[in-house]
């Protein structure tokens, strides 16, 4: 993996940027607010310019999110991949962190649905205003 460092060759608008990635270009604002995306260097005429070394650390911010990590998961897998001499261990100790909370989301998903189908299941479809879901909604 690349270390993500600014490179010299600054050459993308943030609208081209956002277009190669498919992120959107608040978004991009966002992680650079948020300080994921380092600070852009800019032209003489004020332009934001970025690099190839932007392109790839936003497409990993971008792949990283679509896999669920929370930003400060990506912060620290971003702060071994800066720092440059991370293992594999420790990139893997964040990753599997975050495989428990999926498989914990994904449980609690599939209690949901149980509890659904029952509500579901226990309703006739009466056209009357009484309803055995908003009744159980209701309960305290």
């Amino acid at each position: 993996m690349a270390n993500f460092t600014k490179s010299r060759d600054e050459t993308l608008t943030r609208g081209q940027l956002s277009k190669q990635t498919g992120c959107n270009i608040e978004t991009i604002r966002y992680y650079e607010k948020v300080a994921l995306l380092p600070e852009p260097k800019r032209s003489s005429g004020g332009r934001r310019l970025y690099g190839h070394d932007d392109l790839q650390r936003l497409s990993f911010i971008r792949r990283c999110r679509e896999l669920g990590f929370s930003l400060e998961q990506i912060r620290s897998l971003l702060a071994l991949v800066d720092r440059g001499d991370f293992s594999c261990a420790e990139v893997r100790a964040v990753t599997s962190a975050h495989l428990l909370e999926v498989q914990e989301k994904v449980r609690d998903l599939r209690r949901m649905e149980r509890v659904l189908k029952k509500l579901i299941a226990d309703c006739v479809g009466r056209t009357k205003p009484e309803c055995p879901i908003i009744e159980s909604l209701s309960r305290l």
